[in-house]
């Protein structure tokens, strides 16, 4: 099962993306929430992602957070609603406010959701409203993100053909500076080392 890449956005559409990682592009569904918050193509990206399988077809939905991707995971565990769905849920509504309504059993709030008619909201309500509140605090916090940030970096100079021994020491040479970068910052100052 895939559950996170980074690579390089070759594409971005509304709710498909182009992610080219190792020379390999992966078509990834995201939520609007997800696209929306993307930068431009031609820029490095982490996304934990979903590895749908069925009979005809092996798709890949993304995330920009752990916690848009546990809800995905909820939504598609309730009867009658696949990732389809699940996507258009979360494209229409902010995971927090979900896991409001969702555990309040407001069905009328759930109603307002795009795509989410009466008997929809019923099973969310009765099938997740427990399950929602017990789901773990799975926002990344900055630190969790910061510890991220070394072997995210590291990958994504991997996919673009460098070898282990390089990439390491030039990420680490770039924290040692700086430790707070975003993976892209990281992986963009240590490309500029690499290159020298």
């Amino acid at each position: 099962m895939i559950s996170r890449l980074t690579g390089l956005l070759a594409e971005r559409h509304p709710t498909l993306l182009l992610l080219e990682v190792g020379g390999v592009g992966f078509a990834v569904h995201v939520p609007l929430s997800t696209s929306g918050k993307l930068p431009e193509p031609g820029r490095m990206v982490t996304l934990h992602t979903h590895t749908h399988v069925r009979e005809d077809a092996l798709q890949l939905y993304g995330f920009l957070t752990l916690r848009e991707r546990a809800l995905f995971e909820l939504l598609i565990s309730v009867s009658g609603i696949g990732p389809k769905v699940a996507l258009g849920i979360l494209s229409g509504i902010a995971p927090e406010a979900l896991q409001r309504v969702v555990a309040a059993r407001d069905l009328a709030a759930l109603q307002l959701i795009p795509g989410v008619g009466r008997k929809t909201a019923e099973r969310l309500a009765v099938e997740l409203s427990e399950k929602i509140q017990t789901l773990p605090a799975v926002q990344e916090t900055a630190d969790s993100a910061r510890a991220a940030v070394p072997s995210d970096a590291v990958s994504a100079l991997l996919s673009l053909g460098y070898s282990r021994p390089a990439a390491s020491a030039a990420v680490k040479e770039v924290l040692a500076e700086r430790d707070d970068l975003p993976v892209e910052e990281a992986v963009r100052k240590a490309l500029a080392r690499l290159m020298k």
